[in-house]
Formats: C-alpha cells, sequence, structure tokens
C-alpha cells in the first residue's frame, strides 16, 4: 500500500506537540479507536530506539514499531512490521510544521510494502481506505487531547523499576 497521508491544524506549540507524539506511551490515548493490547518494549518510551508492539483491531493484525530517526521539533520516523509473521514491513512518519505565528500542522504518513502475494491481497480489499480514515480520526482525536490540556494515561512496563516523572 503506497503512502497515505493525513494532517490536522493543532492550536499548540509544535514542542509540546512532538514531546507527546515522541513518547509512544501515549500512543493509546489517541489511538485506541483501532489498536488494541499496545505493549512498550522497553522502559524509556520515547526517544530513539523507543518500540511497541500493538494488535489492529480490525484486521486482527499484529505490528510493531520503533522510532528509528527523530529531528526534534520535526519529524519523527518510525519502522515496523506486521502482519502474519511480521513479515510486511511498515514506515510511518511525522512531521511537524509551523504555518503561523500559532500551533502547528501535523501530517501523519502510514505505507506498508508487502510481499507476499496473499497480504498483497488483503490489502487490496480496502487496507487504504480502512487505515485513512483510522488516521484521520486519530489525528482528530490527538487535536482533542492537545488542545484540552488535560493528561492522559500513559501506558507503562509492569515489573520495571518506578521511574519519578
Amino acid at each position: 500500500m503506497g503512502p497515505i497521508s493525513v494532517k490536522t491544524p493543532i492550536d499548540a506549540p509544535r514542542e509540546r506537540v512532538y514531546e507527546f507524539l515522541c513518547d509512544l506511551a501515549n500512543r493509546p490515548s489517541f489511538t485506541d479507536h483501532f489498536v488494541s493490547e499496545f505493549r512498550l518494549h522497553r522502559l524509556e518510551s520515547s526517544g530513539v530506539g523507543a518500540a511497541a508492539r500493538f494488535r489492529i483491531t480490525e484486521p486482527g493484525l499484529w505490528m510493531e514499531t520503533v522510532i528509528e530517526a527523530v529531528s526534534p521539533p520535526h519529524r519523527i520516523l518510525e519502522r515496523g512490521r506486521g502482519g502474519r509473521l511480521d513479515r510486511i514491513p511498515i514506515l510511518t512518519g511525522w512531521e511537524l510544521i509551523e504555518p503561523g505565528s500559532h500551533g502547528c500542522e501535523v501530517t501523519v504518513s502510514f505505507s506498508t510494502e508487502p510481499a507476499h502475494f496473499l497480504d498483497r491481497l488483503r490489502e487490496r480489499l480496502g487496507a487504504e481506505l480502512f487505515y485513512r480514515r483510522q488516521w484521520s480520526i486519530a489525528l482528530s482525536r490527538l487535536k482533542g487531547l492537545i488542545e484540552s490540556g488535560r493528561p492522559v494515561a500513559r501506558v507503562v512496563v509492569a515489573g520495571g523499576a518506578r521511574l519519578p516523572v
């Protein structure tokens, strides 16, 4: 599936939005409508190397994402794998720009590169529309969370030593 891109303006400083997005522990707060069973791979949930595994509820696929590169406060690049036997490469990119003096514009780009025939067939059956709709809803929810300023429930790693927040 070629890259799909969804964007939304958010009335908040770009740095605040970037910090929120760069911390994978915050992701379920705005993606839990299509993501379930979200698990962090390590105690440090932000920055390069932070990783998480989760289930896309509708098709029932498992996916993993790892923050591969960051360019504060402009870009976050994530790579991962998903699908049966983790054979589908996945790329997610976040870009934050300041179009004016107030707020920022967030763009998420999501793509998959299935090599196996069955995975390509499954994607032709509406995957692009599904992901475009879900990421649109997620960005709308992200906008509401950031602009409200309310604290969000973060995912934690069970059994880890308590870290000061």
